[in-house]
């Protein structure tokens, strides 16, 4: 069976289904012999259908393996609702995994109110993450972010009709929202509608007038007025190409999103200090999601731009006194001095690093080779502690790593994560909860 079969049948149905397909390919001795040995990279941050991605939690987990990861982490945008698929195909596949979810907030009230920071979008409004969600807490946090789904999709609307106002003139048919955009999503189930959804929905609608090739690149050039040169041309030219309509999307996301975006408000992006309160409540990890200058990204979704180096030394003191307990970053996406200047503040103000590639395109490599370099391999050990973390909160909340009253509250941050990493490490994959048994608080 080839992969992009296994992607097909790991993507059909419902959770249930998803999961017994799983169970029947991890049986399946021919088909396990194909898939290589486990290295030790890691990656936690992958989105999933229930956001916006190729894969369904099910298919992340399989396709994670298949590329010879130890760990892996779902984690969706506005939505945590793949998390229980996640923690289930993990036990099934003997891997271990990790939930939380990633939304938006607003900076008001901070010393960093009004700048633009992580967002290459918006100011004021920063990207932040909520890991290592313990299973206690998982409906809590589905109850909390539905409003703003709820919010996102009054402004989901707006945008689609937006957006079908301008393509008019280019003589495309309207998109309709149920049928063109939210049927590509999770919505019914608890996921997230995002622009890259109408901008998905605007590709397929795209492909279906003229066609791969010269007659659309034609169009994008002529009609829409895009900007089309380099990897972007090479990739729309190639009407084989597998990933076509993910490239196509992104070449939409970065020439033409800003002509029908609308700016979020505050009670779609709510208040960081609110969700900070939220995380902590439920044992999750706060994090603040550095994104640094970037040149070209691995997506072709983000322009070459200045962010928060030029204010690190002032942001990461301000993101410890709001509460964040971690910065999460993408090792591939910056340079080797970056993040060592980033490491070095992490340090310094006792904040938990924790890495992952986001996952948004078909295009993507779940590896993450970087982190195998001798700067970034700490990570590995930050992961296993992630994990132990979210495991032994769902036992016990006091077992949280930040919790105040946590029984090893009196070491270091550096201490706690080693301790928990090998707690992590050495657990029944299968059955998470023989944590328990390796936990020693003493």
């Amino acid at each position: 069976m080839d992969s992009q079969n296994i992607l097909e049948q790991l993507n059909s149905g419902n959770k249930v289904k998803r999961l017994e397909l799983l169970e029947s390919f991890s049986e399946d001795k021919n088909l396990v012999s194909t898939l290589p040995g486990e290295s030790e990279e890691v990656n936690n941050h992958v989105h999933t259908s229930y956001s916006f991605s190729p894969y369904s939690p099910a298919a992340t987990v399989w396709f994670a393996r298949a590329a010879g990861l130890k760990a892996v982490g779902s984690m969706d945008h506005d939505s945590i609702s793949a998390a229980r698929e996640t923690l289930d195909a993990g036990k099934i596949m003997g891997m271990a995994t990790t939930v939380g979810f990633e939304l938006r907030v607003n900076f008001s009230g901070t010393a960093m109110e009004g700048r633009k920071l992580n967002n290459p979008d918006s100011k004021n409004i920063v990207y932040m993450t909520v890991h290592g969600v313990p299973e206690s807490g998982i409906a809590e946090a589905e109850a909390f972010l539905k409003p703003l789904q709820d919010k996102r999709n009054e402004r989901n609307r707006k945008q689609t009709e937006k957006l079908n106002k301008l393509i008019a003139p280019f003589g495309l048919e309207p998109l309709d929202f149920e049928k063109d955009i939210a049927s590509l999503s999770e919505w019914k189930n608890g996921g997230s509608i995002t622009e890259r959804h109408i901008l998905f929905g605007l590709s397929t609608a795209l492909v279906a007038k003229f066609g791969k090739g010269s007659a659309l690149i034609s169009f994008l050039k002529e009609t829409m007025g895009l900007e089309l040169k380099g990897k972007a041309l090479e990739f729309l030219s190639d009407e084989n190409n597998p990933h076509y309509l993910y490239d196509l999307l992104g070449l939409l996301k970065g020439n033409f999103l800003p002509r029908f975006f609308i700016q979020p408000d505050e009670e779609e992006c709510i208040s960081v200090h609110d969700v900070v309160r939220f995380a902590d409540k439920i044992g999750g990890i706060p994090s603040y999601a550095y994104l640094g200058d970037v040149g070209e990204s691995p997506t072709g979704d983000k322009k070459a731009e200045k962010f928060e180096d030029d204010f690190l030394d002032d942001l990461v003191p301000e993101l410890k006194k709001i509460g964040f307990r971690a910065i999460t970053y993408m090792p591939p996406r910056n340079t080797v001095e970056q993040l060592t200047r980033l490491q070095k503040l992490c340090s310094r103000y006792e904040l938990m690093e924790i890495s992952g590639v986001d996952i948004n395109s078909s295009r993507q490599s779940f590896n993450c080779p970087e982190i195998m370099m001798p700067e970034f391999s700490h990570l590995i050990g930050a992961t296993w502690a992630l994990i132990a973390h979210e495991k032994l909160a769902a036992l016990n909340p006091q077992w949280s790593l930040f919790h105040p009253e946590n029984p090893l509250s009196s070491l270091s941050l550096d201490e706690r994560i080693s301790r928990y990493a090998r707690w992590g490490e050495k657990m029944d994959r299968r059955n998470p909860d023989s944590i328990r048994d390796l936990a020693d608080f003493s």
